[in-house]
This record gives structure tokens, sequence and C-alpha cells, in this order.
């Protein structure tokens, strides 16, 4: 019997997120351990068809001509079973069940809704299998920018103004909602509330560009959040790792910069992912100790406001003496280049490591409510 730990890689989904979710499954399974852990494969096709994917394909998984890799559709499906022995992945062939696999830990590499927003989290909770990353309730906030804002407000963490409006609310009372959001300072920032890797985002510098603006954020999120811009500020980010025995349960890596170098300011989906000229990351930020420890402290106490477990990635922006946070992200960017490992990678901790830790600690940790 082989003492390795077996982790369920979970990738792919149903979010417009899939193919970035592919690539840091790639990344992870290169990296991962294999003396430590034995890794099972399981992709989420953009239908929602769950299924087993041999490990040769999920290594091979590489942007091409611009587009990214995606999960295909195969001819059976996976199932996931509380057997005798706790969580059982199999591959479901007509009526038999075949390729059983007891699972010791999952590592959901989703990103946004239906991966990053609790929704698996419950699945996982219910099943009592031990995850990577945050539970129900820190997933839920971190993908709601809204209700994100809310628990920073009531943190004491510093927010720059914004509107959040429903769905139903901009059906019913479109015209309060618009005189609101005309009461703030352009540029604006429309964004889908449940969404990442700034897909449906909308640079807004005048009142007459707001209609389409919340049309194409409404492509990807009924609900919206539009946010004040603030011109000339520095985006510095910094990633926070669990740890238990540390004061406020984590410790925060060193800052990082990015400088968005695209004519128009913006640090888009192109940006992040296929366009290498589009933004610079600098690991370590060019800052001050005095201003990298602020954010590192803040980072903490974003961690805690939204009650995370495992890791978040803190976003800031900086204009002069004003910090404001923007957001945690849950489940960040995390191939070798993303800026999560990268801030660890300059503090002296391996992606391997990296990797090998968010796994120890979602073991440590118990199942059930804590």
């Amino acid at each position: 019997m082989s003492d390795r730990k077996r982790v369920a890689l979970i990738f792919g989904g149903q979010s417009s997120e899939h193919g970035i979710s592919c690539l840091t499954a790639s990344s992870v399974l290169k990296a991962i351990d294999k003396d430590r852990f034995e890794v099972v494969g399981v992709g989420i096709t953009k239908n929602g068809t769950w299924e087993q994917v041999p490990l040769e394909v999920i290594e091979n998984y590489a942007i091409v001509d611009g587009v990214a890799p995606e999960v295909e559709e195969a001819p059976h499906e996976a199932v996931w079973m509380v057997g005798e022995n706790g969580c059982e992945v199999a591959t479901r062939e007509g009526e038999t069940l075949v390729d059983i696999h007891g699972v010791d830990v999952a590592f959901a590499l989703l990103h946004g809704p239906y991966g990053e927003d609790g929704t698996i989290q419950g699945l996982f909770e219910m099943m009592g299998i031990r995850y990577v990353g945050s539970g129900v309730t820190a997933s839920a906030i971190g993908m709601d920018k809204h209700f994100m804002k809310v628990a920073f407000e009531a943190a004491g963490l510093p927010v720059y103004p914004y509107v959040a409006a429903s769905a139903l609310r901009l059906e019913q009372d479109r015209d309060a909602v618009l005189a609101e959001i005309n009461k703030l300072t352009y540029p604006l920032f429309v964004k889908p509330a449940r969404g990442g890797s700034s897909i449906g985002i909308s640079r807004v510098s005048d009142p007459s560009e707001l209609e389409a603006a919340i049309a194409e954020a409404q492509k990807f999120d009924p609900k919206i959040v539009v946010e004040q811009g603030l011109v000339g500020a520095r985006e510095l980010e910094c990633a926070v790792l669990g740890n238990p025995e540390s004061p406020l349960g984590c410790d925060a890596s060193v800052i990082g910069e990015i400088r968005v170098l695209a004519a128009d300011g913006f640090y888009d989906y192109e940006s992040k992912y296929f366009d290498e000229d589009g933004a610079a990351l600098d690991a370590p930020a060019d800052i001050s100790p005095e201003l990298s420890e602020r954010l590192r402290e803040l980072a903490k106490r974003s961690f805690v406001a939204v009650d995370a477990e495992g890791l978040v990635r803190s976003d800031f922006f900086v204009s002069g003496d004003e910090i404001y946070i923007n957001e945690v992200n849950t489940m960040p960017g995390f191939t070798q280049i993303s800026m999560f490992p990268t801030l660890w990678q300059e503090g002296g901790m391996s992606y391997a490591d990296l990797v090998g830790r968010l796994i120890d600690l979602a073991l440590e940790r118990p199942v059930g409510l804590r």
C-alpha cells in the first residue's frame, strides 16, 4: 500500500475562465511532488460534464495560436461517491463503475462561478472531503464584489466609492441606480459582480458609455458593481498563505506591482494572459518598507475579514498616501508565472513547495463545521 495521499485536481468548469483553469491544472500537475502525492485529474467541460482526464493530457495543456485549452467531451462521465473509506471518484460506463479512486483531498483549480464561489466547496463539505482553499462562506464572499466590499467596510478596511445593483433593481429602479452611479467621479469601471480575470469589465469615461458597459457586464452576471476609477493609482498585490500558528492565522508575502503598459491603462483579460506587452509584473515592487508593511498588514486583515482559509491574493490601489483595497481572490491565478506563486518565490518558497504547503493545510483541516 502506498503512503502517498491521493489528490484530485479539478479544473475547467462552466465559467468564462475555463481555459485559464486548464492552464493552472497543467502547472500544478507538473510541480506536485509525486513522491508524496498521487494525482487524479477530474475535468469539467464547458457544458458541465465531469470526467476523469489522463494526466498526460493535462500536462500538455497550453495556449496555441492565442487559444486557451479546454476539457474535451469524453464518452463516459465521472461520478463522485461517498464509499466505505471516504470520498471516491469513478467513471461510469453504462451501469458499471470503473477507474474507482479514493480521494484524500480535492484541489479545485476552478476560477469564477461554479467553482470559486462556494458552490463546489459546498459539495465537498457535504461529501466530507478535505479541500484546498476557502470554505463556502469565504468563497462566496470572495466571488461577489458587492458583499466582499461590505465585509471589508465592516472590518474597517479602506474601500473606494462604488455602487452595486442587482438585476431586479436595474429593471425596476434603473433611473435611481444611474443617478447613484453618476454621483461617482469618472472614469468608472463597470464589472460583473461575480466574475474574474477582468472578463466583462469596461472602462467608462463618459455617461454616454454607461448603458453599453452595463449591458456588457450583464452578459456575464445579472448583478453589477460600478467602481470609481483612481487615475494614476498604482496596482499593488500581496499573496496571503494560511498559517494557523501565525497571528491572524496567516502569513503575507512581499508586495508585487502590476504596471499596465496598454495604451488605455486597463489590465484586462487580454493583457493578463495573451498580450506579452500588455503589462509588466514587478516582484518585489519598488516601494518603501513602510508602505510594504502597511499593505502586508492590510492583506492579512482582508484574509480575516472574509474568513478565508488556505490562500488569497489581496489587491490594492495606492495613490499618494491613500490606500484602498480592491478585492481578494480566493483562488488566484496559479500558473508558474502568476503573481501569487511569484511573490512567494521571491520570499524563498518554490512553486512545488507552495503547492505542497496548500495540500498540507487542507489535510490538516478538520471536516465539518470549524
